[in-house]
């Protein structure tokens, strides 16, 4: 428990103000060190009847997220300023204009970026949150420090969220999953977005979390005693060569081998590049990339290198300023062994992404991948939809997507999302190659609109006067950009139809007996699920709604009002999709499932386990408010869930499992074994005879040696799983045993 002490206190926020501007490492003069005295006063008295959760001064919050805006960002005066008080327009009584007053228009501008909507109760709304994020996204097209102060006060805010209820844990990790952490990693800012992610597995999946620290942590003794061995003939050659050079073990981060160790199906002990190396070379810009290239020349004459694994980041840097030789190389023990080759101004940028790209801007005149992504989020923020959702979705989508590199016909790089096709190359050049392009050439052959690209492509775009874009083409496009002058130009072309669909429309009401009135067409217009008035009217214009629809949708004579005679759009009858949990392989009345942290009436409401995820009893689960009579169960790792507690935060429900039920849920394990004579046998036998679970499916292939099997069988709950999983390693020849991830295969069979 946290006691008070005044004095103890006063003595702590003047400790961490210093500690403040020993981490401001950029320009100071005597105005901006008054400018940032005065904000830490005004912020410390804004905030001084307020305390954390904790019970801890509030003021300790933004002192610690100005900090980490300054030495982890490496942001100035100005920033600093907003991130103290970043605070105080949404938590106390001062307003912007009082800030405007006292610091000026540029603070008071990033404040009000970083300060939540304040209609958040408007419930015309459909995702407060959504909302939320689109005003922040909407500011960095004119400074984008207010996403690098959110940046670091999201990350304050994950090292504190012990003292969060559990629902908030996991609404709050979600949010950073979802939106901050590919925010971080956009802008280069790699630090901050790996320490993001493991506070994202601590509270989404904290068993695996502290399983895998826990390992690191007793191996960290060994590891380390490994790689001053690794490196002493580096150091000893890099001498020679008058290499100046700075040599640090990195370890990787838990969140990363557990990505590593879902995507191989492997244990902890079988992630090979758990040890890493980072070489630093002190070398002037003009030579920086040769000196690179010379220590990798080094390293290789000692360590056999995997070519697979060497990436080359120095001659086409990533899209957030990223710039580095990555190679994988295998030490005389038989250990792979990841290196990292930057000079000291690669490693500033990936360090402290934005800000340092722009440090060193000046010095280096060259485009970089951040300015075409900078660039690329203006345009999108010009066009953005005014839905919230389908903005973030758009938003998402073109611009957190992993990049490929393809060239034009006369070699210029594009960077594009990976699964990006040769539509999206033609969109990307300018929007009307891509209205008017038929076919594409990719490395000389001729290809569809719809082909894929990949790293390396040349890409021709071959286009004609006639050609105008077509509904279907939607379904060719991974970039917002290809699907926003899609959408435009599709309306353009709609437009031309409308005073003939007019026109039309009218003699249908007229038949009808109806008053063509604008609110009967608007009713209209959302029952038949069409997006906008132009759309509809172009419908009318070809033939697709005639005086048969409009009759179909006309009720009884005797009712009148034009409401009466529709049905209410978009209403689906959800008796056959919400099953209640009895119907769900559960027991309602034997309380499988509990509600905890919300005030809702178990009894009334009807439940639904997500089938995207598939959740047993003991996994860790939310419930999702899908209406007010019925929850949607997931995993809290769940990725549809991960995307719809960032949304929609206030739906969320923290859900428990009970101990009394004892009915089945459907789970599937994967086995991956030496083939030998007896071994579905042996896995029957544990499966059927001494667990006395019941099988659904069971499919084994086997490739040489190897035999892979899939079992899909019901089990009672996650300690179930687990036991079978444990019994089913000790049989001779197995070498792994997973629980299946991919919902598919349970669905399919």
């Amino acid at each position: 428990m946290y006691n008070v002490d005044p004095e103890i206190e006063r003595k702590e926020i003047l400790k961490r103000y210093s500690k403040l501007l020993r981490a401001w490492t950029s320009t100071k003069t005597k105005e901006n060190r008054m400018l940032v005295r005065k904000a830490f006063y005004f912020a410390a008295e804004a905030h001084k009847d307020m305390r954390r959760r904790t019970g801890e001064p509030y003021i300790y919050h933004p002192l610690e997220v100005a900090r980490i805006a300054a030495g982890d960002i490496g942001l100035g005066a100005t920033s600093i300023v907003c991130a103290l008080l970043h605070d105080v327009v949404e938590d106390t009584d001062f307003s912007l204009s009082d800030i405007n007053k006292m610091f000026g228009k540029k603070v008071a501008k990033i404040i009000d970026g970083l300060t939540k909507i304040k209609e958040i109760f408007d419930k015309s709304k459909a995702s407060y949150q959504a909302e939320n994020y689109k005003k922040l996204l909407l500011t960095l097209s004119d400074d984008v420090r207010v996403i690098l102060i959110k940046l670091a006060d999201r990350l304050h805010n994950m090292r504190t969220l012990d003292a969060m209820p559990p629902n908030k844990q996991i609404k709050i990790a979600s949010e950073t999953s979802f939106l901050y952490a590919p925010l971080a990693n956009r802008l280069g800012l790699y630090a901050i977005k790996s320490e993001l992610q493991d506070l994202i597995l601590k509270y989404t999946e904290p068993e695996v979390y502290q399983t895998i620290s826990r390992k690191l942590k007793e191996s960290k003794e060994d590891r380390s005693r490994f790689i001053n061995q690794f490196i002493y003939p580096l150091k000893k050659a890099f001498g020679e060569q008058g290499i100046k050079y700075e040599i640090f073990n990195r370890e990787k981060s838990v969140n990363s081998i557990w990505r590593k160790m879902n995507e191989k199906e492997i244990p902890i002990e079988e992630v090979y590049d758990l040890m890493a190396i980072r070489i630093l070379i002190d070398s002037p810009l003009s030579d920086e990339k040769a000196d690179c290239w010379k220590v990798y020349s080094i390293i290789t004459s000692f360590y056999r290198p995997n070519h697979d694994r060497l990436r080359d980041w120095i001659s086409i840097p990533k899209a957030n300023g990223y710039e580095a030789l990555h190679t994988t190389v295998m030490s005389k023990t038989g250990k792979w062994v990841e290196i990292q080759i930057r000079s000291t101004r690669m490693n500033e940028i990936a360090e402290k992404g934005y800000a340092a790209h722009w440090k060193y801007k000046n010095e280096d005149d060259t485009d970089t991948g951040l300015d075409e992504w900078l660039n690329k989020i203006r345009e999108l923020l010009q066009n953005n939809e005014s839905d919230a959702l389908n903005f973030l979705d758009s938003f998402k989508l073109d611009l957190f997507s992993d990049e490929i590199f393809v060239f034009s016909p006369k070699g210029e790089i594009k960077t594009l999302p990976v699964g990006a096709t040769a539509l999206d190359f033609a969109y990307n050049i300018h929007s009307q190659i891509g209205n008017t392009c038929i076919a594409a050439k990719v490395n000389h052959k001729l290809a569809p609109l719809n082909q894929k690209l990949v790293s390396g492509d040349q890409v021709e775009i071959i286009t004609s006067k006639k050609q105008i874009p077509k509904d279907d083409w939607f379904n060719y496009v991974v970039t917002a950009r290809a699907s926003n002058h899609i959408k435009q130009a599709i309306k353009e072309e709609r437009r031309k139809y409308k005073e003939k669909g007019i026109s039309i429309l009218k003699k249908y009401f007229s038949q009808l007996k109806i008053d063509f009135d604008k609110q009967i067409i608007k009713e209209y217009q959302d029952f038949a699920n069409l997006p906008s008035l132009i759309d509809l009217y172009y419908n009318v214009a070809i033939g697709e709604i005639g005086i048969k629809e409009l009759r179909k949708f006309y009720l009884d004579e005797e009712r009148s009002g034009w409401l009466n005679y529709f049905k209410i759009p978009f209403i689906k009858s959800q008796s056959n999709e919400i099953k209640t949990f009895s119907d769900s392989f559960v027991s309602k009345s034997e309380g499988t499932l509990s509600q905890d942290l919300l005030d809702i009436n178990l009894d009334k409401i009807d439940y639904l386990v997500a089938k995207c995820c598939k959740p047993i009893p003991g996994d860790d689960a939310i419930g999702f408010l899908l209406n007010k009579n019925t929850i949607q169960i997931h995993r809290t790792n769940c990725t549809v869930a991960i995307s719809q507690m960032s949304k929609f935060g206030n739906r969320i429900v923290k859900a428990k499992w009970s101990n009394k039920g004892s009915l089945s849920f459907l789970a599937g394990i994967k086995i991956l074994s030496l083939d030998k004579i007896g071994l579905i046998k042996d896995i029957v036998d544990i499966i059927s005879s001494e667990l006395n679970l019941k099988i659904k499916s069971f499919h084994l292939e086997s490739k040489g040696d190897i035999a892979e099997a899939t079992v899909v069988l019901f089990v009672i709950n996650i300690n179930n799983l687990n036991d079978l999983i444990k019994r089913l390693k000790k049989i001779k020849g197995i070498k792994n045993v997973l629980r299946v991830e991919n919902t598919a295969i349970l669905e399919s069979d």
